[in-house]
């Protein structure tokens, strides 16, 4: 049963995930393209339109806590840099070691840079270093 309700929850977190993504580039778009707002600015704002998202939908519908905002948006805020630092950390370790002299690979019939490839993997570590954390840190 525990199981069960792990995997559901991850399930939902990664649905949450994929809306997150869904909105930092759309903040991203319409603040650069369409707003005329800087890059960097629009960038920075569209990472927190998608936080502020993933807080929200995490503590009401994935883990559903009944906590207050406050201390769990500190511990969610920490374990989103803690988790960024991680994936940053696998990403130039795989680019800066033996894997990162692959320039690009073939995968699927796909051309992919190594750098690329990097980062698939680290969001895959970041996605469940995340979970984990969430899961047993600031919903528990």
């Amino acid at each position: 049963m525990q199981k069960r309700k792990t995997a559901v929850q991850f399930i939902k977190y990664v649905m949450v995930g994929c809306l997150n993504t869904s909105i930092t580039l759309g903040v991203i778009f319409v603040c650069k393209s369409l707003l005329n707002i800087n890059p960097y600015i629009a960038n920075a704002l569209g990472y927190i339109a998608g936080l502020i998202n993933s807080f929200i939908w995490n503590k009401n519908w994935v883990f559903k806590s009944q906590k207050g905002y406050s201390r769990e948006a500190i511990k969610f805020i920490v374990g989103f840099g803690l988790c960024y630092g991680l994936q940053f950390l696998v990403v130039f370790l795989l680019n800066s070691t033996q894997f990162g002299i692959y320039q690009w690979i073939i995968l699927g019939g796909f051309t992919i840079s190594g750098y690329g490839v990097a980062t698939l993997i680290g969001n895959v570590v970041y996605t469940l270093a995340n979970f984990a954390y969430n899961r047993l840190i600031t919903f528990k």
